[in-house]
């Protein structure tokens, strides 16, 4: 997947899982300021992004993750 692609699905899961508005998801948007996430929220956008990812997705990876792109390039080599 492209991170444009990677980016799409998790609009997609935020706004479907989350209820977080698609149009609030940037890749600038911080996940805890932001988009009101809280660290079992960001533990479970890991999980629903899973089925997506080709590589073994550990949640350990995401703790220094701070906004949506930061995810982005977390999960883009994990996605080949």
């Amino acid at each position: 997947m492209t991170k444009d692609e990677i980016f799409a699905k998790l609009q997609d899961v935020l706004e479907n899982d989350f209820e977080v508005e698609k149009d609030n998801v940037k890749p600038e948007s911080k996940l805890f300021e932001d988009l009101d996430l809280d660290s079992i929220d960001a533990v479970d956008l890991v999980v629903k992004m899973k089925p997506f990812m080709n590589g073994n997705v550990d949640p350990e990876m995401f703790k220094s993750a701070k906004t949506i792109q930061n995810v982005v390039d977390i999960l883009e080599p994990l996605s080949k």
